[in-house]
């Protein structure tokens, strides 16, 4: 079973999150909280798989809980919940590790799908935002064009192919009847960039790639 929690300082939103969730057969709500102190000390209590975090909420916000959960000695998968007009924030959290964000009027089928996708250690960006997203927040202070541009060095050309596909909003599927490639390859090649350039999951991979102007 894949232990979740949510955390939103709504009930009627925490309500509908947990019926969908419940509807699977593999995923178990283990806690709610409606802040993000409170779903820090959750995370910390019960130890779950995933965590859904609302990102706009009083007191401590999701991005600084999902900092938080970070530094827990078994953090669990972090999940932001969003809107567009957040999506700065998204995009700091997501520099910092979290696995991904979702849209609050996401599809039952695919929210299910994405606490699975997620707790098997992959990240979960919706394919339709990844490149509105990345447009809108392009090179960092710590992060220039030309650094961003050298340490994508090390990939090949296939490699290289199969990014500027995933950063440009691309699913393994779509990437792949793109490039002419099995969509098991693709993933076997992001599976290969993610080591290479030492990082946890797709998305961190898609802003670099964005940062070096290859998006």
């Amino acid at each position: 079973m894949i232990r979740t929690i949510l955390v939103d300082d709504e009930q009627l939103v925490r309500s509908g999150l947990r019926m969908i969730l419940d509807s699977a057969e593999d995923v178990d709500v283990v806690g709610e909280a409606e802040d993000g102190d409170a779903g820090v000390e959750l995370a910390a209590r019960l130890e779950p798989d995933v965590v859904l975090l609302d990102i706009r909420m009083p007191g401590a916000d999701g991005l600084t809980a999902a900092a938080s959960v970070a530094q827990l000695p078994r953090p669990p998968k972090v999940v932001l919940l969003t809107t567009f007009d957040l999506d700065e924030y998204v995009h700091r959290a997501l520099r910092a590790g979290a696995v991904g964000f979702l849209l609050k009027d996401t599809p039952p089928r695919d929210l299910v799908g994405a606490v699975r996708t997620v707790e098997e250690g992959n990240a979960m960006l919706a394919p339709s935002i990844t490149k509105r997203m990345l447009e809108r927040f392009t090179v960092s202070a710590s992060d220039t064009a030309a650094e961003a541009a050298r340490r994508l060095q090390v990939l090949s050309d296939r490699e290289r192919d199969v990014l500027v596909a995933v950063a440009g909003g691309m699913s393994n599927a779509e990437a792949g009847r793109s490039l002419g490639m099995r969509e098991a390859t693709v993933k076997a090649h992001v599976s290969s960039i993610l080591a290479k350039l030492g990082m946890g999951n797709r998305v961190q991979a898609a802003i670099l790639a964005h940062d070096a102007g290859w998006a």
